[in-house]
């Protein structure tokens, strides 16, 4: 959110190196330098390195965001794909924790998890 630009030679990682900037009210997203030991959503798809993912996030009215993603590999895809998801405000809610399956060492700690 800096104005920095992608970096040209990045050390690859699990979730990418990502710039964002706006365009007008909507949040512009901007990632590459995946890895590419695991599948991305939607469908668990696979991808190579050359990765790069655009997300736009838009507050459509109170309580209600949309993101829409596009999805370009060359390396895989023959040309770029886009879906799009809407997200709605569900008040009086709690948020539930993310465990990661590489972090086991943890499940001790959570309630409500089987162990």
């Amino acid at each position: 959110m800096d104005g920095r630009d992608l970096p040209k030679d990045p050390n690859l990682t699990w979730m990418g190196y990502s710039v964002g900037k706006w365009d007008g009210d909507t949040l512009v997203v901007d990632t590459s330098g995946f890895n590419d030991a695991e599948e991305i959503l939607p469908g668990r798809r696979p991808h190579s390195n050359a990765l790069h993912i655009i997300e736009r996030f838009r507050h459509r009215d109170f309580g209600h965001l949309e993101i829409e993603f596009t999805i370009d590999d060359s390396k895989v895809y023959a040309k770029p794909w886009s879906f799009r998801t809407n997200h709605h405000l569900v008040p009086d809610t709690d948020l539930l924790e993310y465990i990661c399956n590489e972090n086991e060492k943890d499940l001790k700690h959570m309630v409500g998890v089987d162990k």
